[in-house]
Parts: structure tokens; sequence; C-alpha cells
């Protein structure tokens, strides 16, 4: 995945570099340019400002709406996990994050599909007599990303950290989460945006 999304930011500023180098020997050569076409590559650093890897985080919890604040995603430290696997299958999720019982939006830690497999089946363990806060990756070694964090760096942090979903927070408060998921469609959402607009440039659109 690592290497997915370095290929990414490579094919992106190829694709930049090789069009704009294109315009600028257009606009060198062709004596009969359109006055539109002429305005576009007078300005060259007006595409480049656009750039790729642009999106952030908040993008992505502004585009799932309601669901963006995660409260489904929330489980208790006194919960079984028994429970806690169950509301995963309800939502179709791999994770979800801890909280303080009493303290509402406390982030305590998180547990995943892989904490329940790796503490709870391979050990033998009864998953609803085990508490969460028993088996949950704790606060202190939770990796989190803010809402202006980058998609691509999300990306990175997530495959170099062999993680599927990282909480959002901003001043120390949970705000949603996200999955390797929503990050990899951001990413190809955006440079798909990305042709577009070098397309758009080509034609004389900005």
């Amino acid at each position: 995945m690592q290497s997915v999304a370095g290929a990414l930011r490579a094919q992106g500023r190829v694709a930049q570099q090789g069009i704009l180098k294109h315009l600028r020997v257009a606009a060198t050569n062709d004596r009969f340019q359109l006055p539109r076409w002429e305005s576009s590559v007078a300005k060259p650093s007006s595409l480049e400002e656009h750039g790729f890897e642009s999106t952030t985080i908040e993008d992505i919890l502004k585009a799932k709406g309601k669901s963006a604040d995660g409260s489904w995603l929330f489980c208790s430290t006194d919960d079984t996990v028994y429970e806690a696997v169950r509301s995963m299958t309800t939502h179709n999720v791999g994770a979800l994050l801890v909280v303080k019982k009493g303290e509402k939006g406390a982030i305590a830690g998180i547990i995943t599909e892989r904490d329940y497999l790796r503490k709870i089946i391979v050990q033998g363990r009864s998953s609803k007599t085990t508490k969460v806060g028993d088996i949950m990756t704790e606060e202190n070694k939770l990796i989190t990303v803010t809402p202006s964090t980058r998609v691509l760096q999300a990306m990175e942090l997530m495959t170099e950290k062999r993680i599927r979903h990282i909480p959002v927070v901003k001043d120390k408060k949970m705000l949603g989460m996200v999955s390797i998921g929503d990050v990899v469609r951001a990413v190809v959402d955006e440079h798909r945006e990305e042709l577009k607009r070098l397309n758009s440039f080509i034609q004389g659109g900005y």
C-alpha cells in the first residue's frame, strides 16, 4: 500500500509537469494562439497553485456527513468484548474507539478485529466476560491524525504503521474516525479531479 501511495504521488507530478512543459513549448512556438490560450499559458503558476494532494481529512469527514462524528463507532472500557464485536458487525466496521466510562469524548484507546483475534480467540478467552479495557490498544499508543492532515500523509502513516482505522482528533477532542478505504478513495478522487483540471487547462478552460 505504501508503494501505491508513492506511485500515485509520482504519477500526478509527472502528469502535471509534462502538460505544463507542453504548454510552455506551445506558448513559445505557436504565433497564432487564441487569446484565451495565451492568457492560460501566461500564468502556468495558476495550475501549479492547485497542486496535487490538497484534500484533507476534514474533507473526508464533511463528505461522510452525519456519520462524521463517529458516535456509532464508540464503546466503553466497561463494555464486554462481545458487545464491541457485535457493534462492529452491525455497523460493518473493523474497529471501535474506546472512551472512558462517564467521560464523554475522553479517549481511552481503540479496539480492533485484530485485538479480538489475537487476544481473545488465539488465547482462548471469553469475549462475554472480558472487558474492552483489558484488550484495547491504550491511548498512549494510539496513532491519530488532525482535520488538517493531508489524505496522502494519512495513507502513508496508516500503511507504515499497518493500521486500517485512524481517529481524527483536535484539541484532544474526538471528531471521528477514518478508514484506509476512506483515504484511498479520497486520493483516487483527488487525482481524478486533477486530471480533469489538467484537461481543462490544456483546452483553455482556465
